[in-house]
């Protein structure tokens, strides 16, 4: 009788131990299958967190409970629309660049962009967009004189001068004089008017740090000379680029030698 009873009891706990690593057994599955389901699957998010200190491209740690560091990486943002080549010819000392951009080759009419950034920053930041005109036949890699066309390029901006007095805040070397003077027409027969009451010169066929009026052309005659940012006159150019009396003001009071300024120009696309 007390052996039957024994091996009724040994027979209980043989059932109650099993079902204890039964339901073990189904808890510890769950709990592995919401791990299996919760943890994302490798290469699934580009942007996926990595553990803290862990290289980027580290698998995931252990424990889930692990530090988690973010890393969040932006592009510095660079100017639009211009080429490789172009890109590589701004000094990387210049903080102002100056965008004109034809509507096409043999167009004259163009837009023109300030692009600023913070010194030790590569992340270029657009200003004002202004109209502009260009030269009447649109632009050229090869200008040379009296062929109606601007010639494309980076150029340094470094001096600047007018009939009228600096506006107040300059900083480019002004030369105010009464030599600046737009005698005749323009190209399309319309009064020049106050072309040259400010001008920026373009660092194209001539002396920088001299005045804008500075006749030298260190490539010779031929290759052109005197282009220049100046009031607009309602018409092409014959190789300068010209903008309206409130925008000259504006590069003016802005553009600054200790940021280096430097103007791109070209049609779109260059």
């Amino acid at each position: 009788m007390a052996a039957r009873h024994a091996d009724a009891t040994a027979r209980n706990r043989m059932r109650l131990s099993l079902r204890s690593k039964t339901v073990g057994g189904l808890a510890l599955m769950t709990l592995v299958g919401t791990a299996l389901w919760a943890w994302p699957a490798a290469g699934t998010d580009q942007d996926a967190p990595q553990a803290k200190d862990a290289p980027p491209g580290a698998s995931a740690p252990d424990t889930p409970n692990a530090p988690i560091a973010q890393t969040h990486t932006r592009a510095a943002r660079a100017i639009p629309g211009l080429s490789t080549e172009y890109r590589r010819q701004i000094p990387a000392d210049s903080r102002q660049v100056l965008v004109v951009t034809g509507q096409g080759p043999d167009s004259h009419d163009s837009t023109v962009v300030l692009y600023t950034r913070a010194e030790g920053s590569q992340d270029w930041q657009p200003g004002a967009t202004w109209p502009a005109h260009n030269a009447a036949r649109g632009w050229t890699k090869d200008h040379h004189y009296g062929d109606l066309r601007s010639p494309e390029g980076v150029f340094t901006l470094t001096d600047a001068g007018g009939k009228l007095p600096a506006p107040e805040g300059t900083k480019l070397s002004y030369d105010r004089n009464d030599h600046f003077v737009a005698r005749g027409t323009g190209i399309e027969g319309e009064p020049l008017g106050p072309a040259f009451d400010y001008v920026i010169a373009i660092d194209y066929n001539r002396v920088p740090g001299s005045s804008p009026l500075d006749p030298r052309r260190p490539e010779g005659e031929a290759k052109g000379g005197g282009v220049w940012l100046h009031v607009d006159h309602d018409g092409p150019t014959q190789g300068c680029v010209s903008l309206k009396p409130e925008a000259m003001r504006e590069l003016l009071r802005t553009l600054d030698p200790a940021q280096h300024p430097v103007i791109v120009m070209g049609p779109m696309g260059r």
